[in-house]
């Protein structure tokens, strides 16, 4: 990296700098799992059940002698990539949506944001409930449901933006050079009015991480056995009084990356001088 490269960075908001890093190093995690984890997350081992953290199981084991360290690991992946997904899905329909109802107005804006007031008239997470109750557990179910209710926040936000921009002197100009509605849209308005959208994205990670470990904690999400921290603690409630650390570190893991997203957001609203 270069020295200017480096002063660049340096001169980032240090929360930024922090949850940025944490970020970075979960993505190492989930991306090296088969390498990092010292046992298979799914292989059980009943004469090893429910053993307390020791040098060959550091997180100890859950209650069908799996390694908890393996699965943590393996866990982070699932985790990772429901925050991620889900964010890039509501993201882009949230943005598509409040640029074309801002720059449009009229009629369309008007069917546009009476859909968005139906939609958030609901509570966001009984509604995210009953679409995969209908549409069934797992991750196909829930990204469908996140697809279908989550991209109001970001339609409000662009929108807002877009209403202030396409009176702005640089899109006037472009009017008048005769410029499509569809090249304004993408080369002119939308770079300048996702700003606070993408500061957004990064807490909204945090809900999809947080939504997803609940939805499988409640047996609509990922299904057992396979390695994810929701589905982990749920297993472990069972045991929390005999066997605390089923629940603890998957639940340590799930504040630490929730907590690495918040950081960034933080940090990437300074910089962008916008708030979260």
């Amino acid at each position: 990296m270069s020295g200017a490269s480096l002063a660049e960075v340096a001169r980032l908001p240090r929360l930024a700098i922090v949850g940025g890093a944490m970020i970075l190093a979960w993505i190492m995690v989930a991306l090296l799992a088969p390498w990092f984890a010292p046992f298979d997350p799914i292989e059980q081992d009943l004469t090893r059940t429910l053993l307390p953290p020791n040098l060959q199981h550091w997180l100890g084991t859950d209650n069908y002698g799996r390694d908890v360290l393996s699965r943590l690991i393996w866990g982070a992946r699932l985790d990772l990539q429901m925050g991620l997904v889900a964010v890039a899905i509501t993201f882009s329909i949230g943005t598509v949506i409040g640029a074309i109802a801002g720059y449009v107005g009229g009629f369309l804006d008007t069917l546009l944001m009476r859909l968005l007031d139906v939609t958030i008239s609901f509570p966001f997470f009984v509604l995210m409930i009953a679409i995969i109750s209908v549409l069934g557990s797992g991750l196909a179910g829930f990204y469908i449901a996140v697809a279908l209710v989550g991209w109001v926040s970001y339609a409000r936000i662009v929108r807002a933006r877009t209403l202030v921009l396409r009176q702005s002197d640089f899109v006037l100009a472009a009017r008048s050079l005769g410029f499509r509605p569809a090249r304004i849209l993408l080369r002119h308005i939308v770079p300048n009015a996702i700003a606070p959208a993408v500061v957004f994205s990064m807490s909204d990670a945090v809900l999809y991480i947080l939504l997803g470990s609940s939805l499988s904690y409640l047996g609509l999400g990922v299904e057992p056995p396979t390695a994810e921290w929701g589905v982990m603690i749920a297993e472990g409630q069972t045991y929390i009084a005999t066997a605390w650390w089923m629940t603890t570190f998957p639940g340590f893991a799930i504040a630490l990356l929730a907590l690495a997203f918040s950081l960034f957001a933080d940090g990437l609203a300074e910089v962008l001088g916008t708030s979260t």
